[in-house]
């Protein structure tokens, strides 16, 4: 969904990955997203985001993991200062949506300006995906 949003908007587009890489095979995945889950751990981001200060407003994907972000996600609002930038979230699921996602991202960055009409779309139907996502961004003025 990042691409189809940077395809869309033209924009520069920055992947949001751990210094450790989280495994391929999904039974790992989940014992690690779990364990990280009940550490409330701050995986460390393996790239800095150059010139972070210069975007205003800041697309933010990530999947649904056990009605809560990745824990990845809380490093990066930890790491940047989001203050005065809007935030649009948009997300990937199993059947879930959000859950309370975007109240956690208000909460965490009281400052910014959260767009609650995020998109969500589940994972078994990813094929409406181009489609759905122009026209979210249509919808929301973009």
């Amino acid at each position: 969904m990042a691409y189809l949003i940077q395809e869309n908007l033209n924009e520069d587009i920055f992947r949001i990955e751990p210094v450790t890489s989280y495994p391929m095979d999904h039974a790992e995945l989940e014992a690690v997203a779990t364990q990280e889950s009940r550490d409330n751990a701050l995986p460390e981001i393996s790239a800095e985001i150059e010139n972070f200060e210069q975007y205003e407003t800041v697309f933010i994907g990530f999947p649904n993991w056990y009605a809560d972000m990745p824990r990845i996600l809380y490093s990066l609002f930890e790491t940047y200062d989001f203050s005065g930038k809007t935030i649009v979230p948009f997300v990937t699921a199993g059947g879930s949506g959000f859950s309370g996602t975007i109240s956690t991202i208000q909460e965490l960055e009281p400052d910014a300006e959260v767009i609650t009409e995020g998109y969500s779309i589940m994972r078994n139907r990813m094929e409406e995906a181009e489609s759905g996502v122009a026209e979210w961004l249509s919808r929301l003025g973009y």
